[in-house]
């Protein structure tokens, strides 16, 4: 293979990958700014890294949000992955206030970029982010589809139980919650 064959590649990878995280992105801000408690918005990157962590360690989101149950089925989870919580297909990173991925920045711009999300003014100056009508509309067709209604109800049982948390509510929860899982170095990824 030649080096740009070889780039190509890894460009094509890497752009899987990112539509990926954006369509699971979407899904949850879309789910979040459904629930009237939420005020029909996602509000700071805190709470948009601590709900997307939920997301994708789902067997800890009932550890962390109280009206959760290890067994709601509308959590999805595979029998095994109760007994291994934190074998996900997209792993995060320990980070300095608890578990945040890079690519959040791309993600967020690409998102708005495509007039999927709008930036919506948050509490005390942090940014907020809202679906367009594009947005719901898209999120809606992709949550009909089997490889992502899983994650998009996921997503909408999350949003439901973080009714009310702010970012540094929900990240403070994990820390007391799930102690043992941030007791770990900077940049180490979670498994």
């Amino acid at each position: 293979m030649s080096m740009h064959a070889a780039d190509a590649a890894d460009l094509a990878l890497l752009r899987e990958d990112l539509a990926y995280h954006q369509t699971r992105v979407l899904l949850l801000v879309t789910a979040v700014a459904a629930e009237t408690g939420h005020q029909r918005r996602l509000d700071g990157l805190t709470k948009l890294a601590k709900l997307d962590f939920l997301l994708r360690y789902p067997a800890l989101a009932s550890t962390v949000l109280d009206s959760l149950e290890p067994a709601d089925p509308r959590l999805h989870l595979a029998e095994e992955d109760r007994y291994n919580p934190t074998a996900v297909e997209a792993p995060m990173t320990r980070y300095k206030y608890g578990p945040w991925d890079d690519r959040y920045y791309m993600i967020i711009g690409a998102l708005v970029g495509r007039g999927l999300l709008r930036y919506a003014p948050g509490r005390k100056g942090s940014v907020a982010l809202a679906p367009t009508p594009k947005g719901k509309r898209h999120a809606a067709t992709i949550a009909a589809t089997a490889p992502w209604s899983e994650i998009a109800e996921r997503g909408q049982v999350i949003a439901q139980a973080s009714t009310g948390l702010t970012g540094n509510a929900l990240k403070d929860l994990i820390y007391q919650r799930l102690a043992d899982l941030m007791d770990r170095p900077h940049r180490q990824v979670i498994r």
